[in-house]
């Protein structure tokens, strides 16, 4: 009897135990909730060069609620008032500029005496605590023209000459400075060279023009060599230098894209597309030409489909950075202070080197003058784009942060990469000859 009992209740205890399994598994199931988890990168933040589609913003940048309590913040809110067309409303006449203005609760003195330096500096208490670097570009952050030390009229014309307008294909306006003179040259004897460049593969030729954008030596860092007449050797024998006049620090690269831009409107209005980067990069001009071309030719059979000529291409490429954050550490070089900005930054590329179209150059220039200057130059590319609506595409082939270290020796690892950051004038030259014929040996 003991044994049928057993029999009997034994299927219904496993029953039983089955049951109360499924139901604490399914309990469990719906009331656990993963941890919400913000992402975010500090600037100069971690590249998507893993993989070629990378993550979406967390939310959007450009909006009239960004975070107050900043000078740039506020100093950008005022400019957004005065360029919304709804609040301007339809006056219209001549529109007389105060010398002084209250602007979100800061008074701007609005001293345009931008040659001798005596620009505005906005009364905010938190002014003086600013580091140095930083309270110089407040000190002149409004100031967006100087004058040109060394131009170069005819650097778009054939054979420099002021006749036939000959427009290049990939204009490189590259970031140097007075005394990187070995850059400049390996730049030249390599990847930079300028003239008609085959591309790598469809070995199609392209014209190529390539300039060096420079200030004047920054004084503030200590007494430097006069390299003033060695600088006009250089430019008398190459003619590929222009020279602002304005201290060449970090925190006035931003100055060089603004200017640049109104160099480019001027005297290049017609570059197909512009490169511009660090002078301590190295570029695989020619699979970056296959690359344009094959962007190039897509543009054009989508116009010819959608009967819209007249539509400009919107391309910007690079190796892009999403959720940056400022930096907030004082000894850090990109670092921002809480009092002069707040909130996240825009998606941006990396400033080691990007590639836009040259018809969205244009349109950049136009839309920097309600741009407030940031310091940081990568940055402030982002906000124009997201100014226009636009957001920098990813390519895997920028490599702004370097490959791996062991892959850095290996030619055939280079194969798919179009930048790589950052290579000294010895070590560009070395690897340019290693990279010639690559397809054929990997």
């Amino acid at each position: 009897n003991g044994r049928l009992l057993c029999m009997c209740l034994l299927p219904c205890m496993m029953t039983g135990h089955l049951l109360v399994y499924v139901m604490v598994s399914i309990f469990v199931t719906i009331s656990y909730a993963p941890p919400k988890i913000t992402i975010h990168y500090v600037a100069p933040g971690l590249s998507a060069n893993t993989s070629t589609l990378a993550s979406h913003p967390l939310g959007p940048f450009w909006n009239l609620r960004l975070e107050d309590g900043a000078l740039w913040n506020q100093l950008q809110h005022a400019w957004d008032r005065q360029h919304n067309p709804i609040l301007r409303g339809n006056a219209t006449g001549p529109v007389r500029k105060p010398k002084a203005k209250i602007l979100s609760g800061i008074e701007e003195e609005c001293l345009s005496d931008c040659v001798t330096r005596r620009c505005w500096l906005p009364r905010l208490r938190d002014v003086n605590g600013l580091p140095e670097q930083m309270k110089a570009f407040v000190r002149s952050m409004h100031c967006r023209e100087y004058p040109l030390l060394i131009n170069q009229q005819g650097a778009c014309r054939r054979n420099g000459s002021g006749l036939a307008l000959e427009s290049p294909m990939l204009f490189m306006a590259i970031k140097s400075q007075v005394g990187n003179f070995e850059n400049r040259q390996a730049i030249r004897e390599t990847w930079g060279r300028s003239g008609l460049v085959w591309g790598e593969s469809s070995r199609t030729g392209a014209l190529v023009r390539t300039v060096f954008l420079l200030g004047r030596q920054d004084s503030s860092t200590g007494p430097h060599p006069d390299l003033k007449n060695l600088l006009e050797l250089e430019n008398q024998k190459y003619r590929d230098i222009l020279q602002w006049d304005f201290q060449d620090t970090f925190f006035n690269l931003t100055l060089k894209d603004l200017l640049f831009w109104h160099w480019l409107r001027q005297y290049c209005p017609g570059a197909t597309f512009v490169f511009k980067g660090d002078d301590d990069v190295l570029v695989r001009t020619d699979a970056l030409l296959d690359y344009l071309h094959k962007q190039w030719e897509e543009h054009n059979l989508l116009r010819i489909y959608r009967n819209q000529t007249d539509v400009g291409l919107d391309l910007f490429v690079g190796d892009v950075i999403y959720n940056a954050m400022p930096n907030r550490e004082p000894s850090a070089k990109y670092y921002i202070p809480e009092s002069f900005y707040k909130g996240g930054y825009p998606p941006y590329a990396g400033g080691g080197g990007v590639v836009y179209s040259g018809s969205l150059a244009l349109r950049l220039k136009e839309v920097s003058e309600r741009v407030r200057l940031f310091p940081i130059d990568d940055v402030y590319l982002g906000m124009c784009l997201h100014r226009l609506g636009l957001t920098p595409s990813h390519h895997p082939g920028f490599l702004t942060f370097d490959l791996p270290e062991p892959d850095r020796g290996n030619p055939c690892a280079y194969k798919s990469v179009l930048l790589v950051h950052r290579r000294s004038p010895k070590k560009m030259l070395t690897l340019w000859k290693q990279l010639q014929n690559l397809p054929g040996r990997c």
